[in-house]
């Protein structure tokens, strides 16, 4: 969106994630805020656009689309999106596997459920529901790969508890050992936009 020339505000609770954010956008055109999604604490109806990215999962839906709304302007767009795992690669496969040997309930959450039914559940908000999705691959170390599902949050490895972090270190230790050091691997991001009314 920077580089588009776009006027950025992003809303980020996690301390950690928002210090990321500052030192990878210093000297940039982006204000960073300390909320949520469901109480930014922007002003009403003064943003094009309002997206969620890998986050409007984590938190009441319905009181996300309520702000989305108070925040855009008439006419504007709102957009939820996610990079999906492809559980077909070969390397996510490994994974997957693997956080089954430790989790055998696991499970992925509402972040892999279709989105429409909630937006269409809010047509005093929204209309003109948009789905698209493209599958792309991405090169990463096995670092940044352990590091991108440290940042997931989930009811399996609560990483505020001593529990939760022993189960991640044992699962990543695994995915470390049965991965190689650099792969390609794929992802499809897929985002479904609607319309203010």
């Amino acid at each position: 969106l920077l580089e588009r020339g776009c006027e950025v505000v992003s809303v980020e609770p996690n301390d950690a994630m928002r210090e990321i954010g500052v030192e990878r956008t210093k000297g940039e055109k982006i204000e960073w805020v300390r909320a949520t999604g469901i109480d930014s604490t922007l002003k009403a109806e003064e943003f094009d656009w309002v997206t969620f990215g890998s986050s409007f999962n984590v938190m009441d839906r319905n009181e996300a689309l309520s702000e989305a709304h108070r925040l855009l302007k008439k006419g504007s767009y709102f957009s939820c999106m996610w990079n999906h795992r492809d559980l077909n690669d070969p390397m996510q496969k490994i994974a997957e596997d693997t956080i089954m040997e430790f989790v055998p309930n696991y499970t992925r959450g509402t972040r892999r459920e279709d989105q429409r039914p909630i937006i269409e559940s809010r047509k005093d908000l929204f209309d003109n529901i948009i789905y698209l999705e493209e599958d792309f691959y991405f090169h990463q170390s096995i670092e940044n790969y352990i590091n991108a599902w440290k940042s997931v949050k989930n009811p399996y490895w609560d990483l505020e508890t001593s529990e939760g972090v022993e189960l991640f270190e044992k699962i990543s230790a695994k995915i470390t050992e049965r991965l190689p050091k650099e792969f390609d691997i794929k992802y499809t991001t897929r985002c479904w936009s609607a319309k203010k009314i």
